[in-house]
């Protein structure tokens, strides 16, 4: 009996290129969520997580990437995916249990019709974020109870994190931006943010390569007059030119200096005295670099 040799036909260097830059996607993701869970102790053994699906890129990417821990992190941990059905109008309600379903993602879908409650307490024009936000809280809180989670997972990302700190500065009046890791609310529940260290662009491509079914935002996502859209389009034109700013923003707000704020319940001023000796904190400690200037 003859056997027909099966040709496997070469990739082409497109596909090839395609592919490594595919993983290198891949893998500088996972990097930076696990740069991020160990610098900021995410996840410990016997945890059971709960991810926050929105049906968004960002959410996708996080359940993505902490399912692919899971099976190969030296410490053990659950997962389990929940949504809010927020009944907006048009949302497709099949698509995340498919999808899921076809993880093999245990899940939970929670209803709560906040779309009409943000629709009439919220006048026509005004953002529509802070109470939308507040009541999704809510209702996560009471499932991640309910589930026995451990760990409550959010999705925002580096981008989101340096917008919330300049929309704070701006309009805000403090200096603060979104938590990697904080207590909630309610005292219950540990709130963790796995994706605080990547790009929005690469979760975008990542988002794409994977063909996640993305489910569109009908509500605040889609405002036009939101201050965070003109924070990030400023932002967007400083990296434009000044390619990397984007970056050192991160790496200060990782370096922050007390003694050279203005906050009197954050350092205490009057203590300052002249000892006669070198101060680390002293003028020096504002100089610029002149590479900087």
């Amino acid at each position: 009996m003859e056997h027909t040799a099966i040709r496997v036909q070469p990739r082409s260097t497109e596909e090839r290129k395609e592919s490594y830059e595919s993983n290198k996607l891949a893998k500088r993701l996972r990097r930076l969520v696990g740069q991020a869970i160990g610098d900021f102790d995410m996840i410990r053994d016997g945890d059971k997580v709960m991810v926050c699906l929105s049906g968004g890129k960002d959410s996708y990417a996080l359940l993505d990437i902490l399912l692919h821990f899971r099976e190969r992190a030296p410490v053990r941990f659950d997962i389990v995916a929940v949504n809010l059905d927020q009944k907006q109008p048009d949302f497709p309600a099949h698509v995340l249990p498919e999808y899921l379903t076809q993880r093999g993602v245990p899940f939970r879908i929670a209803e709560q019709d906040t779309y009409s409650v943000v629709k009439r307490v919220i006048p026509e024009g005004k953002t529509m974020c802070s109470l939308c936000s507040r009541l999704r809280r809510g209702v996560l809180y009471r499932v991640a109870g309910e589930l026995g989670a451990t760990r409550i997972a959010l999705g925002h990302h580096r981008d989101d994190i340096i917008e919330t700190f300049f929309l704070n500065m701006f309009y805000g009046g403090t200096l603060k931006a979104m938590s990697p890791k904080l207590v909630s609310d309610d005292g219950h529940h540990i709130v963790i943010r796995p994706l605080a260290y990547c790009e929005e662009q690469d979760l975008a491509a990542y988002a794409e390569l994977k063909q996640f079914p993305i489910i569109p935002c009908n509500l605040c996502g889609s405002q036009e007059n939101l201050k965070r859209q003109e924070v990030k389009a400023l932002l967007r034109a400083w990296e434009k030119r000044h390619p990397g700013r984007i970056e050192t923003i991160l790496t200060s707000m990782q370096n922050v200096r007390p003694s050279h704020l203005l906050d009197r319940a954050l350092f205490d001023f009057p203590a300052v005295t002249a000892a006669g000796i070198p101060w680390a904190e002293g003028d020096k400690a504002i100089d610029i670099k002149e590479d900087f200037m």
